[in-house]
């Protein structure tokens, strides 16, 4: 017999060696030794009082053995042969989007810019302590995308647009914790991430793929509303039949060769701001009542998600890494942006979190008309030039204490740091954009209200968060081709059809599908 039910236990009982165990037969009424087994579908804490509460969805196992097997099976078939299709990105969703087309029978042929996930490690390196930018090898660019060296985070609200479980599933098949299948924010992290894009690509080739690194496009040959071929920086030239463009949120030069290709493009509302870094133990102290005290080794690093209204804007947060570290973003020289990541173990001694606001394409940015559908990438980058000029002219990034950003005083002093290339002290509420800072000022109040003890000179706001989601969408029909160019499939964070790592994963697998159709 197989029950499926919720169990609520308190912390003292999660402590006990059977804990789990012992609930669930009380609440069935049976014996502990009638219980064959538990399978954990679900596990979420709730810490809203003082007696923090883990919220399980089990299912019992009555006498009769636990199921061994994932209903999930991935059936990879050489395709050396096969027809191809060309990929252009290996984030997320071009990663999936070439484990999809080998499913379904077609070779891919995936070219991507940067450099693969061991080598790319030198670049962070030059990033972090020589203050140098590759342009094409870097935390956004590069085998596993921007994820993979900025969190790892799986949270997604796309449940609509495809097979959740499938891409988690689908992560544990390349080596992933199957933690991430029970709990209710799954994170796989930076240092473990990696290895499991590594197991993707070895996938991949084993199974008679191509994936070309140090391979940036340049150009697109298009005739007869099709693309014939793609060039790359150094003179190799591709036929392609169909084209996968998931190049991601921060590939400007695709963007700008879009643009000039006439071919057509859509300004999209995006969010931008700062990263907001407190000492992980007030966070903890807030959220899990323990102020003062350590937090009990059964408790992950406390994390929050904030949202308020202000002036008809939202204001909320971003990417949200307890235990982590802030990492710079940027991806050309000239530019300081700011991101967050923590470790499997988030047992770093900060915690940060983008706090954005919104920005309607349609009304905010009227002074960047000129531009047409590219706007809002022009408005991005200003912002972040201006970050470079405030941080000193290198990847040391702008940074005031959050009670003197909000009361518009510049800091004397800064509190320490996760960041590795430094913080500058910088009038930032100055700075920005009325748009932006008085906004962020408000909602920093109001989130000290929520949050007793948020609103603190213990914490430093950093800038700047300005690549949340791509400020450019390329149009795509219901065959998930664009409207214009019949074998362009837009994909992804870069097409404005995703927010994530899961998300773009969706959608890789979606635009191979149609690809392959």
């Amino acid at each position: 017999m197989v029950k499926t039910f919720q169990i609520r236990i308190s912390l003292k009982e999660e402590a006990q060696p059977n804990g789990l165990l012992n609930k669930a037969a009380y609440d069935l009424g049976i014996k502990p030794t009638e219980i064959s087994g538990i399978k954990t579908l679900r596990k979420s804490i709730d810490a809203r009082k003082p007696n923090i509460m883990f919220n399980y969805k089990v299912e019992v196992y009555i006498n009769e053995p636990v199921p061994k097997d994932s209903e999930y099976k991935f059936a990879y078939n050489d395709v050396s042969n096969a027809k191809p299709i060309h990929i252009v990105g290996f984030g997320p969703a071009g990663m999936y989007a070439a484990l999809r087309c080998i499913e379904l029978g077609f070779k891919p042929i995936v070219l991507e810019r940067g450099k693969n996930v061991k080598d790319r490690r030198r670049d962070l390196k030059a990033i972090n302590q020589d203050h140098f930018v590759n342009e094409d090898s870097n935390y956004c660019f590069g085998e596993g995308g921007a994820g993979t060296y900025s969190d790892g985070k799986l949270y997604t609200r796309s449940l609509k647009r495809g097979d959740v479980r499938r891409i988690f599933e689908n992560l544990v098949f390349h080596g992933a914790t199957d933690q991430i299948l029970v709990d209710a924010h799954p994170h796989i992290g930076t240092n473990k991430l990696p290895k499991v894009v590594q197991n993707i690509r070895e996938t991949i080739l084993k199974y008679g793929g191509e994936i070309h690194f140090e391979t940036r496009v340049t150009d697109f040959k298009i005739q007869n509303n099709k693309i014939n071929s793609i060039k790359t920086l150094f003179g190799e030239e591709f036929e392609v039949e169909k084209l996968i463009l998931a190049t991601g949120h921060s590939a400007r030069d695709i963007f700008y060769l879009l643009n000039d290709k006439k071919i057509a493009l859509k300004a999209k509302s995006f969010a931008m701001g700062v990263r907001v870094e407190h000492p992980q133990q007030i966070i903890d102290g807030i959220q899990y009542h323990c102020k003062g005290e350590p937090r009990s080794d059964l408790l992950p690093a406390a994390s929050y998600s904030l949202v308020e209204q202000i002036n008809g804007k939202g204001v909320y947060s971003f990417c949200m890494c307890p235990g982590g570290f802030i990492v710079p973003a940027a991806t050309a020289h000239g530019e300081v942006v700011v991101n967050g990541m923590s470790p499997s173990k988030r047992n770093n001694k900060f915690a940060n979190s983008g706090i954005v606001v919104e920005i309607n394409a349609e009304k905010d940015l009227y002074k960047y008309e000129s531009f047409g559908e590219l706007k809002g990438l022009e408005f991005q980058k200003d912002f972040e030039t201006l970050a470079f000029t405030a941080g000193g002219r290198s990847q040391s990034a702008p940074a005031q204490r959050l009670t003197d950003f909000v009361e518009g005083k510049l800091s004397s002093s800064l509190n320490d740091t996760s960041y590795q290339p430094g913080l500058n002290s910088a009038p930032m509420h100055s700075l920005f954009p009325k748009l932006i800072g008085s906004s962020l000022r408000k909602g920093f109040k109001s989130f000290g209200e929520k949050m007793k003890g948020y609103y603190t000179e213990d914490a430093n706001v950093i800038g700047v968060e300005s690549r949340t989601s791509s400020p450019v969408n390329i149009p795509r029909k219901e065959t998930l081709e664009h409207p214009e160019i019949t074998n362009l499939f837009p994909c992804g964070e870069g097409g404005g059809y995703a927010g994530g790592i899961v998300s773009a994963a969706m959608d890789g697998e979606r635009c191979a599908e149609a690809a392959c159709s």
